[in-house]
């Protein structure tokens, strides 16, 4: 992939000469993370361009873009070969998302430049992750963007599976890595750690600041002066009480293993910070329709941090809000699906978060997949995720439901989504069951 990484770079190179650039990029962590690199390698080269960061990349989107400009893809564009084809410009994609691969070859046009890990058969590695490599292509000056990389691998989860390319990037970084609990931030006091502690949900805990304390209390963590230690300060007696406290406040849906893991630690702002709060609050921002702060606060803006942490502190009550009222929604469960209709309980720009955090809980069994809707206007935002790692492809499965009924689509075999017409939620729901179970057939 690195020698078609280097090619790609100096076509992009040759055609962005006399050009002005135009960047599409997604609107999560690792989109914006992508769009943060490539902003500060193109300013480097001192070439004009400008960024436009989508939520989905819909047929519209893509007809209403510049075609007196180059346009360049970050994290997103490999589904939507169908439609970018028509278009009479030079285009460049770099994404990780997967490709149809079958009919791949009558979707490329000459004008279509396309840097993919499933073209490959490499290693999982986010779309910042082949930003950053492209950016190094374009120079080396570009190595000290290898922190802005790991912001997308971890919002990305991609790093709990670390192979050479991702390896590579973190030896370049200014990463310290420490092994801890895995909640968020590793650098904070426990008590608002574990009150704000909405991706490992704890019922009684999580959004309720008294039972933060009362579970310090019976884990027997006390302040030190004015305030708690935090995670990075416990020791390793502390750190086992804690874990227990929290298996047994979750019911056991969270193990040992899942708990505890690599915190990863970099310079930010001047100071240490973990990387998974960063991921957070950039995420925050892009899904609270606040792109321009995220990207400014990743090249560390200082008026951009501020109002970044105040948008995450909203963004946060309304994800532990949301999960409160996740008992409430519809739902329909099946032998090895669960699908939540949260219609318009829950906001589609959060939506993924939540089934994300549902299937990180070992409530339950490996292989289930979540499929969650919220309303977006006249739209259905979906987003499906695979507990643990075996299980179907459901971008396989969205994709061919999609294209019955009309739609767009993308992602992963593990964590897919697609955005489908609000007058479709009946037949979009009985042909995904039917998909489902005959996936459980089929297997």
């Amino acid at each position: 992939m690195l020698e078609a990484l280097k090619n790609f770079t100096e076509t992009f190179l040759e055609k962005t000469e006399k050009k002005q650039i135009f960047v599409i990029s997604h609107y999560d962590t690792d989109g914006i993370s992508s769009a943060a690199i490539i902003s500060k390698a193109l300013q480097r080269l001192d070439k004009e361009f400008s960024i436009k960061i989508i939520k989905q990349l819909e047929k519209e989107t893509i007809e209403s873009l510049p075609q007196d400009k180059v346009l360049i893809f970050l994290d997103s564009g490999s589904g939507s070969l169908d439609y970018l084809k028509d278009l009479n410009t030079e285009i460049f994609i770099l994404d990780h998302h997967e490709l149809d691969l079958k009919n791949l070859k009558q979707k490329l046009q000459d004008n279509i430049h396309i840097i993919n890990p499933h073209l490959f058969g490499n290693e999982e590695i986010s779309g910042s992750s082949l930003t950053y490599l492209f950016a190094k292509q374009l120079s080396e000056e570009n190595k000290d963007l290898a922190n802005l990389a790991l912001f997308g691998m971890v919002g990305d989860l991609l790093d709990k599976n670390i192979g050479k390319l991702n390896n590579s990037i973190i030896n370049d970084s200014e990463v310290k890595i420490k092994k801890g609990l895995l909640l968020y931030p590793a650098t904070r006091p426990l008590n608002k750690v574990l009150e704000f502690s909405s991706d490992i949900y704890i019922p009684g805990v999580t959004g309720y600041s008294r039972g933060a304390y009362n579970l310090l209390r019976e884990v027997g963590i006390e302040k030190i002066g004015s305030q708690y230690k935090s995670i990075l300060e416990l020791n390793e007696e502390e750190m086992s009480k804690l874990i227990t406290a929290i298996m047994l406040r979750t019911m056991n849906h969270y193990n040992g293993n899942f708990l505890v893991g690599n915190i990863y630690l970099v310079n930010f702002f001047n100071k240490l910070e973990d990387v998974r709060e960063i991921s957070a609050m950039v995420n925050a921002c892009g899904r609270l329709g606040e792109p321009g702060t995220a990207i400014a606060f990743c090249l560390e803006d200082k008026k951009a941090k501020e109002k970044a942490e105040t948008i995450y502190t909203k963004y946060k009550q309304e994800i532990i809000k949301a999960l409160n009222d996740l008992p409430t929604l519809k739902k329909i469960e099946g032998k090895d699906y669960l699908i939540i209709n949260a219609e318009d309980k829950i906001k589609d720009t959060i939506i993924g978060t939540i089934a994300t955090i549902s299937s990180s809980s070992n409530s339950h069994e490996e292989g289930k997949a979540i499929i969650a809707m919220a309303y977006n206007k006249e739209k259905i935002k979906v987003s499906a995720r695979i507990v643990g790692k075996n299980g179907k492809n459901m971008c396989e499965i969205l994709s061919s439901v999609v294209k019955a009924i009309g739609g767009e689509y993308g992602g992963h075999k593990n964590a897919a989504g697609c955005l489908i017409e609000k007058d479709k939620e009946a037949e979009f729901i009985s042909l995904l069951q039917k998909k489902l179970e005959y996936e459980v057939v089929k297997i």
